[in-house]
């Protein structure tokens, strides 16, 4: 039977042989490291957006705790991160109002795009219930936020003059044969009487 016994930073064998006392600690570490699969980046991302929302209410006056968070708080949450936009979103007043791509530069202020809120919002709805909030209750699907993100997303479509349109999925072929199959068995026959 082969001990390990500890000599300064190697481990030696009862038989003599030498085992770097690192590359055991490695493998040993690399073993137990890889029995927690790491997470998605999707899960990255809805972890780090959790974080800095509970930083924010941590930070807001007076501080709240995320289940005293409203739609309103939300808001101002989404408000706040405006700052820290890169999107060109052009003023009523602005010579480029609905121009898709100005020819030079203007003073309109950058903000948060749409589509960036929208899985924010998304990504937080999903935490909030993970982290033990009611879903009744979730304030990130609340009818005032969402009434935001309805009125961003129309202003950036005029301002920009890019449509946000959702994307609709085709039939698959194998329908359109469905279909055409039902047509034939019926007869085709399409009067009323």
């Amino acid at each position: 039977m082969n001990f390990v016994t500890s000599q300064g930073n190697n481990f030696t064998t009862s038989s003599n042989n030498m085992v770097q006392g690192t590359n055991f600690i490695a493998n040993s570490t690399t073993m137990i490291a890889s029995s927690n699969p790491p997470l998605s980046r999707y899960e990255n991302q809805k972890r780090r957006d959790w974080n800095t929302f509970c930083q924010y209410l941590e930070n807001h006056h007076p501080p709240l705790s995320f289940v005293q968070c409203s739609g309103a708080h939300v808001l101002e949450f989404l408000r706040y991160l405006d700052q820290f936009g890169k999107t060109k979103v052009h003023l009523q007043g602005c010579p480029f109002f609905g121009v898709p791509t100005p020819p030079s530069p203007c003073s309109c202020p950058l903000r948060q795009a749409w589509g960036s809120l929208d899985a924010l919002i998304g990504r937080l709805r999903a935490s909030y219930d993970e982290n033990g909030g009611k879903p009744e209750m979730n304030p990130f699907g609340a009818r005032n936020v969402r009434q935001f993100l309805r009125e961003v997303r129309d202003f950036q479509t005029k301002s920009r003059g890019v449509s946000y349109e959702k994307k609709r999925k085709r039939p698959t072929s194998s329908t359109n044969n469905k279909q055409k199959e039902t047509v034939v068995a019926d007869g085709g026959d399409c009067s009323t009487e």
